[in-house]
């Protein structure tokens, strides 16, 4: 990304991409009262959305730059804001489910261009941090303005839709079509293949177990924990705000324990959050899994975010990556369903759980492989990523940029040498004393 370019267009991209499956939870909720379906049926079309998402990602992952971030980035939101508006303003099924994967298309594009345009930033994890921490916020805020909204699907619906619109403005700084895209620079191989093939796969598991519990909050809270509608909404809202802390801490934590650490141990904190969570019969129980659940979710979430802009400074396995994500955060909200169905909420959470441990291996392979992307031209740098340059003190390095931490590499200097000494003949030799001579 440019320089003169700023962060905060990425960061409401990034938040009108992001609200959709944050928003999961009511969504679901509230098609299946509003619109008189099951709760399999809801799950469906909230997986239908977030299919359009993932589907928008694979398609343009690798034509951001020809066909121009500005573009993309306003065709998304434009049509994320009449697809959710539309479905908002109807209680026709079919024109309901046809408006949330139009609109899901469009949250797509918009993630596309933002997780695009991070990952070529200097510090791709501070501006998807506050693209977390900024959607967190956001939702939390709908989560307790929608029960006093009045009854019925639409509110989350135009809520987003709202969202895609005050962003539109935010696209102008965003470059045009690139000019200079050569077919040769186009066709590039990805880096990273084998590690990048392994974060994706895993990502689809990792975003599925997520959203499995996510997608059937609602109902674990209603119909297992036995909470009002408004208490809730206050619960998850309390939730996301506790994301908030988890973003902050992120971004306070930064490179200091590098990305393994985190994406790893996180993830099997992770693991047991669900399992408490899905297990809970009270609204004690059930606020603390929530909270805590929502805490680390986002923390693990930013560094995945990070580990996948650091394998292809141009993006491409970022939006891949995040594609992978959004085909198991589309298929949650029906696999949490079906998986309820036939095992119960806290038969769910157990196999989520243990899901969620067999993933953690190959994720914290990756992040301890990919020791972060390349480093500065001219460097040279060891397999475990650290540089063999000069090192400075702690001067503030982007954890993106130098895979280290506290340090910045400092350009290496080459010094001119005119030739290599010849020496003179009869310079040098035998060993032994020397018999004298003339002068």
């Amino acid at each position: 990304m440019s320089a003169r370019t700023p962060s905060w267009p990425l960061v409401a991209l990034f938040t009108a991409g992001y609200l959709p499956p944050y928003l999961l939870p009511t969504a679901v909720g509230r098609l299946g009262s509003g619109l008189d379906l099951t709760a399999t049926q809801a799950g469906a079309v909230g997986s239908a959305l977030l299919l359009g998402s993932a589907t928008a990602g694979l398609l343009f992952a690798a034509r951001v730059e020809r066909a121009g971030p500005r573009t993309l980035a306003r065709t998304g939101l434009a049509l994320a804001a009449a697809g959710y508006g539309a479905a908002a303003l109807t209680t026709c099924v079919p024109a309901v489910v046809a408006g949330v994967v139009a609109g899901g298309l469009g949250s797509g594009a918009a993630t596309t261009v933002a997780a695009t345009r991070i990952a070529a930033e200097k510090d791709p994890h501070r501006t998807s941090t506050l693209g977390l921490l900024t959607v967190s916020a956001l939702a939390a805020a709908v989560y307790l303005a929608v029960p006093r909204l009045g009854p019925g699907h639409g509110t989350p619906l135009a809520a987003i839709a709202l969202t895609a619109l005050g962003a539109w403005p935010l696209t102008a700084r965003l470059p045009g079509p690139a000019r200079d895209v050569t077919a040769g620079h186009t066709r590039a191989p990805l880096p990273h293949r084998r590690s990048g093939l392994v974060l994706a796969a895993a990502m689809v598991c990792w975003s599925l177990a997520q959203n499995c519990l996510w997608g059937v909050s609602s109902r674990i809270g209603l119909e297992q924990a036995h909470l009002g509608e408004a208490a809730l909404g206050a619960v998850l809202a309390a939730a996301l705000g506790a994301g908030l802390i988890g973003v902050l801490a992120a971004g306070a934590l930064g490179s200091r324990l590098g990305r393994a650490v985190p994406v790893g141990a996180g993830t099997v904190l992770i693991a047991g959050c669900i399992a408490l969570t899905a297990s809970a019969t009270g609204p004690l129980s059930f606020t603390a899994g929530e909270i805590a659940w929502n805490t680390l979710y986002p923390v693990v979430l930013s560094y995945l975010i990070g580990l996948a802009a650091s394998l292809d400074p141009r993006g491409r396995w970022a939006v891949l990556i995040g594609s992978a994500s959004s085909l198991g955060t589309a298929a949650g909200p029906l696999t949490g369903s079906v998986l309820a169905a036939q095992a119960g909420f806290a038969g769910m959470g157990l196999v989520l759980g243990a899901g969620l441990l067999l993933i953690a291996v190959p994720m914290t392979a990756v992040a301890l492989h990919a020791g972060g992307r390349p480093l500065l031209p001219g460097a040279v740098r060891r397999r475990g990523g650290h540089p063999a340059a000069l090192v400075a003190a702690h001067t503030g390095t982007p954890s993106g940029a130098v895979p280290e931490v506290g340090a910045q590499e400092q350009p290496v200097v080459e010094i001119p040498v005119d030739g290599a000494a010849v020496p003179v003949q009869d310079a040098y030799g035998t060993a032994g004393p020397r018999q004298p001579g003339p002068p």
